[in-house]
């Protein structure tokens, strides 16, 4: 029963997405003062990107520990 509800909880979480500003109040009227918000969205959007890996990392880290913990227990 909990297996399921938190399989679809992180389902909704993956699927329901916020779109994020990841721009500085600096970066952002620099880029905003340009014509073209193509390059403005560019680095947004890898801003963005460059926060998700310390994130995946640390959760590749907790499940190992995770996985770990509880195959000691089991024996």
């Amino acid at each position: 029963m909990f297996r399921s509800k938190g399989f679809v909880i992180l389902f909704l979480l993956l699927i329901l997405t916020i779109p994020a500003d990841a721009q500085c109040a600096m970066c952002r009227a620099v880029l905003e003062t340009e014509d073209g918000q193509g390059v403005a969205a560019g680095i947004n959007n890898g801003i963005v990107y460059l926060m998700t890996i310390p994130y995946i990392l640390i959760a590749g880290i907790g499940f190992i520990i995770y996985k770990k913990f509880f195959s000691i227990k089991k024996q």
